[in-house]
């Protein structure tokens, strides 16, 4: 993960460069970020007391942020904008009410073992109408995070979790674990301003990048 802080401000600028040159100016699909915990629900808590609610939302405060820098920004709603617990029922019911084309919810790991570490990328178990697509975006958005980022890849999983059985008949549907902030090395990523940058702007290419798939619905 050392890796991951080395010339992080060039990198930055580098990707912010990539998306500007390199924006479709393609239909807009309907993205919902969701952004895991809030409130009460602090989800995992890191070594350095970091609290995952908290760094889910400054990762898609950070995505918006840069969204709103684009000639033609991508048409993307937040579960939650501040440190409020929204029911998991709520959140489904959102990405349907709002005919979301892509739902995408950002989550932080923890393990016992301090030397765990990586990304994960969860898709539903069922077999639903949008489980290729799902799954195709899935292994983009991990290799994307090794190769810019250096985060180690803990491949592609599949799970029952609520909000992916909830979402995933009505759209592209994605769960990530952005890394183990029991690990002393990812944990202290999050405490770098610039390292949210960065993430979110990995993450905004590929949703830009993703947009003209073809299994996505226009």
């Amino acid at each position: 993960m050392k890796k991951v802080l080395k010339n992080v401000s060039f990198v930055f600028l580098l990707l912010k460069m990539c998306i500007i040159l390199g924006q479709e100016t393609n239909a807009q699909k309907r993205i919902i970020i969701d952004i895991g915990h809030g409130g009460k629900d602090s989800g995992a808590i890191g070594i350095n007391g970091t609290q995952e609610k908290d760094v889910v939302l400054k990762i898609a405060n950070a995505i918006l942020k840069l969204n709103k820098d684009l000639k033609k920004p991508l048409d993307i709603y937040l579960t939650r904008y501040n440190d409020t617990l929204i029911s998991l029922s709520d959140r489904t019911k959102l990405a349907k009410a709002l005919k979301a084309d892509l739902f995408i919810s950002l989550h932080c790991n923890h393990s016992d073992n301090p030397d765990a570490r990586g990304i994960e990328v969860y898709v539903s178990k069922l077999q639903a109408k949008y489980s290729k697509e799902s799954i195709w975006l899935a292994f983009e958005l991990q290799d994307e995070l090794n190769k810019k980022l250096d985060f180690e890849s803990r491949g592609v999983k599949f799970a029952n979790f609520q909000v992916l059985k909830g979402t995933i008949d009505y759209c592209i549907s994605l769960l990530l674990e952005l890394g183990f902030l029991s690990n002393i090395d990812e944990g202290d990523y999050y405490n770098t301003p610039i390292s949210y940058q960065v993430l979110a702007l990995v993450l905004l290419e590929n949703l830009i990048k993703n947009q003209n798939y073809e299994g996505i619905r226009n």
